[in-house]
C-alpha cells in the first residue's frame, strides 16, 4: 500500500503510482542503474530499454519493467529495478518531491526462446547455443561491443553485430550503430536479447492469415570467449486483428506464424492462457465474466463483451460531442514446441479501445422555489471528467470564482466513481434572465457554458446548460388616473416584469423628445411614470359629448422592450366642461374647438364649416378643428329675450356628395343687453372707495415651476426640490373656484419657515401688504400674466420669483 507499490508478473515488473496521491502533479521518471546513477526516462529511451509508462482505470499511473530491461540488475533468476519518481506541482519540476522504488522479482525457469510484444515495444530473447565458428564475419574494432551501454563493462560474452534481413538487401550494424538507431541489445551468461521500438527504421509490416503484424527479421552475432556465434533473433507482433460485433470485441492472433516459425516442420501447443492487466485468469473466473477463449488450429481467439469486468470506460470527446471507449487491457501467453526452437513463449500485452460511442448527460431542473434558487445538476461523467470553467453572460470564470457571479458548484460522487455537478444560483442574480410570462408567472432562465477537462489528456469539451424556472412572483404594473380641469394625468406605478417595458400613446412610443414636442408632461423615477396630457390634444380621444360635458379618455398601452407586443393597457377617463371648447369674447368674438369622436373614423377635421360652409376652421389637428368668427358672420343667428342676446351656429361635417350632416356640433354665446335708466341724483362729495370684507368658499392652489416661462410645474413625485443658494424658485398662486371674472386675485403676506409648519419659527417674509420685502438681498421679483390656452383669466394668477436662501443664526446653518 501507500502511493507507489510494486507487483511482479512473471518476466514483468510492474510499479503502480496512486492517482490519488499523485494528481495534479507534474512527474518525471528515472531509473537508477548499479551504479547509483539515475537516467532520466523519456519515450525514446523507455522503448529501447524495456520500460514503459501508462495510464492505467482513470488516472493510475503503470510503470512496467522487463527482466532485461537496460538497467536491470540480474543475479541467478531475480532481477531487481530501481525507479525515482520525482513529483511536483509545477512543470519546472521545482520544490518536487523525490520517491524512490526498488523492487525485486524471481523469474524462472527461461525457455530457449522468449518474445514479448508490449505496447511500445518488441523484445526477443534467446539462449545461447553451443559454440561454432562463424566464417566471414565483418572485421571491426576488437572490443566495439564494449560502447554499446552506458554502463557496459568488458565481458567474456558481449553482443558484437546485427544484421537485418530485408526483401531488397540485408543490412549489417555494429552494436554502438544499432544502439544510436533505437535498438537495444543485450547479452547475459545464458541469453542473448534484442528489444526493436514499433518506430524503428528496419521495421516491416507484413501480413498472416489476414492480420497485420510489425515484424523485423534478423541475426545477432556475439562474441563467446575466442569465438564470434550467431543467433536467429526474429520478432513480430500483432498490430490489429480487433473487430466489433454484437457489443463484443473479438481479438484474433493467428498461430505459428511463418516469421516466428521458419525451418520448422511440426509444432505442438504446450499452454494458452489469457488475462486482464497482466494478471491470467482460470476458466472459471473467465466463465464468470463471459469472456470466451478460443484455441483453434490455426488461430487464437479472445472475445471480451464491451463494458465486461477488467475493462473500464474513459471519456471521450468526438466533433465537440460527449462520449465515451471501454478499454481493457488484455494479456494472451501462447507457448508451442516445434522441431527447430523447442520450447517457444510467446506474451502479448494488448490494450484494446473500442470506438466513440457518444453518451448523452442529463441537465436535471431540481429548482426550489420556495427558496428562490436554480438548482440543477449536470451529469453523469465518469472520474476522469473534472469542471474547469464556466461562461456566464459572456464571462468566461474558473470554477473557484463563480461564487463572485452568485453561482454555487459543487461535485457530488456516486459509489461507483461516477459523478454529477450541481450548479446553483439564485433567481435574483444578476446572471439570471428574468421574463413574464402570463398573468401572474415569470420565467427564469439560466444560460451558462460548462468547460470540462478529461484527465490525462487535458482535452477539453462545452456542454451549454440551460433551464427554465416559471414562477407564480409576477407583480403587474398598476394606474390611478385623475383629471383637473384642463388635463389628463396618469401615474403608473411599476411591478417587477416591466423594467423594459415601453409606454405608447396609441401606438406612439412616448420618448422625451416627443413628449417634448407635444408639450406633454412624463416623468419616470424608476417606481413610478407619471404622464399628463391636455385635454385638447392630438391622442386624447373623443367619445361623446352633451350639454353635461365632453367625455375624454386617455389610453396608454405598455409593450415588450423587445418585441413590442402588448403588456397591459391603462385609460382615464373624464368629463370636460363644454366651456373648454368655447370662448366668447366681449368683442363679438367667438372662439370655438370642434372635436373628432371615435365613432366617426374618416372624419377629416380639415373639412368641417360652419353653417356658411366658406367658414373653414383657423387651425386644424388630427382631432380638432378651432373656428374664430364675429357672431355677425359664419350665417350665426341671434335670438333675443329681456336680459341676453344669444348667438348660435353650428361645426358641421358632410360626407362628399351628401348634403345630410354626419356631425353637428350646436353653440351659443349669450351677452347681456345694456339697459339705460333714468336716475335722479344730486351733487355730493363722493366718499373714497373701498373694499368691504366678505365672505366665500375659494379654491387656490400654489405650484413651483421649474422655469420662467410657467409651463413645466414641479409634480408630486418630484418634491422634495432641491437648488442651490440664489438658485430662482418660480411661484404661481392660482384662484381655481370660482370662475367669476369679476374677482382679481391679490396677494398680501407671504413668508418662509424652516419647517411644514406655518407658525414655526425662525421665519422671513418673502411678501409684506402685497410688496417685497425691502430688506431682502435679493429682492422678490413680480411676472406679468397674460391670456393663453392655459390661463382663460390672467386676474387670477398672481407669478413670482423668489432667489433661495437658508436660515442662519451668526455663522451657523440651521436646519429643521
Amino acid at each position: 500500500t501507500g502511493p507507489v507499490t510494486a507487483e511482479c508478473l512473471g518476466n514483468l515488473l510492474r510499479i503502480t503510482l496512486s492517482a490519488e496521491y499523485f494528481e495534479d502533479k507534474y512527474l518525471s521518471f528515472s531509473v537508477v542503474d548499479q551504479s547509483g546513477v539515475a537516467w532520466e526516462l523519456d519515450e525514446a529511451m523507455a522503448s529501447q530499454c524495456g520500460y514503459t509508462v501508462t495510464y492505467s482505470t482513470w488516472s493510475n499511473i503503470e510503470f512496467r519493467a522487463s527482466a532485461l530491461s537496460c538497467h536491470s540488475h540480474l543475479k541467478r533468476d531475480v532481477f531487481t529495478v530501481t525507479i525515482q519518481i520525482k513529483a511536483s506541482h509545477t512543470p519546472d519540476m521545482k520544490n518536487a518531491a523525490t520517491h524512490l522504488k526498488s523492487a525485486s522479482c524471481r523469474y524462472g525457469p527461461w525457455s530457449p526462446r522468449e518474445v514479448v510484444c508490449e505496447s511500445n515495444y518488441m523484445e526477443v530473447s534467446v539462449r545461447k547455443e553451443v559454440p561454432q565458428t562463424v566464417k566471414d564475419f565483418i572485421q571491426d574494432e576488437p572490443e566495439d561491443w564494449t560502447l554499446a551501454f552506458p554502463e557496459a563493462k568488458v565481458r567474456e560474452a558481449s553482443v558484437w553485430q546485427i544484421v537485418f534481413h530485408q526483401p531488397e538487401e540485408k543490412k549489417a550494424l555494429l552494436v554502438s550503430d544499432a544502439w544510436s538507431a533505437g535498438y537495444g541489445l543485450n547479452t547475459t551468461d545464458t541469453r542473448v536479447l534484442l528489444r526493436i521500438p514499433y518506430t524503428a527504421e528496419q521495421i516491416q509490416l507484413v501480413e498472416d492469415q489476414g492480420i497485420t503484424f510489425s515484424a523485423v527479421r534478423s541475426s545477432t552475432f556475439y562474441k563467446q570467449r575466442w569465438m564470434i556465434l550467431m543467433v536467429d533473433t526474429a520478432v513480430a507482433c500483432p498490430v490489429d486483428g480487433v473487430d466489433y460485433a454484437n457489443k463484443t470485441i473479438i481479438w484474433t492472433v493467428p498461430k505459428y506464424i511463418q516469421l516466428l516459425s521458419a525451418g520448422a516442420t511440426s509444432f505442438k501447443d504446450v499452454l494458452v492462457e489469457a488475462g486482464v492487466d497482466l494478471h491470467k485468469l482460470s476458466a472459471k473466473e473467465m466463465a464468470s465474466r463471459r469472456y470466451v477463449l478460443l484455441n483453434d488450429l490455426n488461430a487464437i481467439t479472445v472475445k471480451i463483451p464491451i463494458g465486461a469486468e477488467g475493462g473500464y470506460y474513459k471519456t471521450s470527446v468526438s466533433s465537440g460531442q460527449h462520449g465515451a471507449k471501454y478499454t481493457i487491457n488484455l494479456f494472451l501467453e501462447h507457448q508451442w514446441e516445434d522441431n527447430k526452437w523447442g520450447l517457444t513463449k510467446y506474451t502479448i500485452i494488448k490494450e484494446i479501445e473500442t470506438p466513440f460511442e457518444q453518451v448523452e448527460l442529463a441537465i436535471t431542473n431540481n429548482s426550489n422555489l420556495s427558496a428562490r434558487l436554480m438548482n440543477v445538476t449536470v451529469g453523469t461523467f465518469l472520474p476522469d471528467v473534472e469542471l474547469v470553467n464556466l461562461t456566464i453572460e459572456g464571462v468566461t470564470v474558473a470554477v473557484p470564482e463563480a461564487v463572485q457571479h452568485g453561482c454555487l458548484i459543487y461535485e457530488i460522487r456516486s459509489a461507483s466513481g461516477s459523478k454529477a455537478y450541481v450548479i446553483q444560483i439564485p433567481f435574483d442574480a444578476p446572471s439570471i434572465k428574468k421574463e413574464y410570462v402570463s398573468t401572474d408567472m415569470r420565467a427564469y432562465t439560466l444560460n451558462v457554458t460548462l468547460v470540462f477537462m478529461i484527465h490525462p489528456t487535458s482535452e477539453t469539451f462545452t456542454v451549454p446548460v440551460t433551464t427554465v424556472s416559471t414562477v407564480k412572483d409576477a407583480v403587474l404594473p398598476t394606474a390611478r388616473g385623475f383629471c383637473d380641469g384642463r388635463n389628463l394625468h396618469l401615474i403608473i406605478t411599476r411591478g417587477n416584469v416591466d423594467q423594459n417595458w415601453l409606454p405608447f400613446i396609441s401606438d406612439w412610443h412616448l420618448t422625451p423628445e416627443a413628449v417634448q414636442k407635444y408639450s406633454y408632461n412624463l416623468r419616470d423615477n424608476g417606481s413610478h411614470l407619471a404622464i399628463s396630457v391636455p385635454f385638447l390634444s392630438s391622442h386624447v380621444s373623443y367619445e361623446d359629448f352633451h350639454a353635461s360635458g365632453i367625455k375624454a379618455s386617455l389610453h396608454l398601452t405598455l409593450k415588450d422592450g423587445i418585441t413590442l407586443a402588448n403588456r397591459k393597457d391603462f385609460s382615464i377617463s373624464c368629463r370636460f366642461s363644454p366651456s373648454e371648447l368655447i370662448q366668447c369674447l366681449p368683442n363679438g368674438t367667438v372662439v370655438i374647438t370642434a372635436v373628432k369622436l371615435v365613432g366617426i373614423a374618416d372624419l377629416d377635421t380639415s373639412l368641417l364649416v360652419l353653417r356658411d360652409r366658406e367658414c373653414k376652421p383657423s387651425l386644424v389637428t388630427e382631432k380638432t378643428a378651432t373656428f374664430k368668427f364675429n357672431v355677425n358672420t359664419c350665417g350665426t343667428n341671434r335670438k333675443f329675450n329681456s336680459t341676453t342676446m344669444t348667438y348660435e351656429n353650428e361645426v358641421l361635417y358632410f360626407r362628399p356628395g351628401n348634403d345630410t350632416p354626419v356631425y353637428q356640433l350646436k353653440f351659443a354665446c349669450s351677452y347681456a343687453i345694456k339697459q339705460t335708466v333714468d336716475v335722479r341724483y344730486e351733487s355730493k362729495k363722493n366718499p373714497p372707495p373701498s373694499i368691504k370684507p366678505g365672505f366665500g368658499s375659494l379654491a387656490l392652489s400654489l405650484k413651483i415651476f421649474k422655469e420662467k416661462s410657467y409651463s413645466d410645474p414641479y409634480w408630486e413625485l418630484e418634491y422634495p426640490v432641491v437648488k442651490y443658494l440664489r438658485e430662482a424658485l418660480y411661484f404661481e398662486v392660482e384662484l381655481l373656484q370660482p370662475e367669476d371674472e369679476r374677482l382679481e386675485l391679490n396677494l398680501n403676506d407671504c413668508w418662509a419657515t424652516n419647517s411644514q409648519s406655518q407658525d414655526s419659527l425662525p421665519q422671513w417674509p418673502i411678501l409684506i401688504n402685497g410688496c417685497a420685502n425691502s430688506e431682502d438681498s435679493y429682492r422678490t421679483v413680480f411676472h406679468e400674466v397674460t391670456y393663453s390656452s392655459r390661463v382663460k383669466f390672467p386676474q387670477h394668477l398672481k407669478r413670482f420669483e423668489v432667489r433661495m436662501f437658508t436660515f442662519v443664526q451668526g455663522t451657523t446653518l440651521l436646519q429643521e
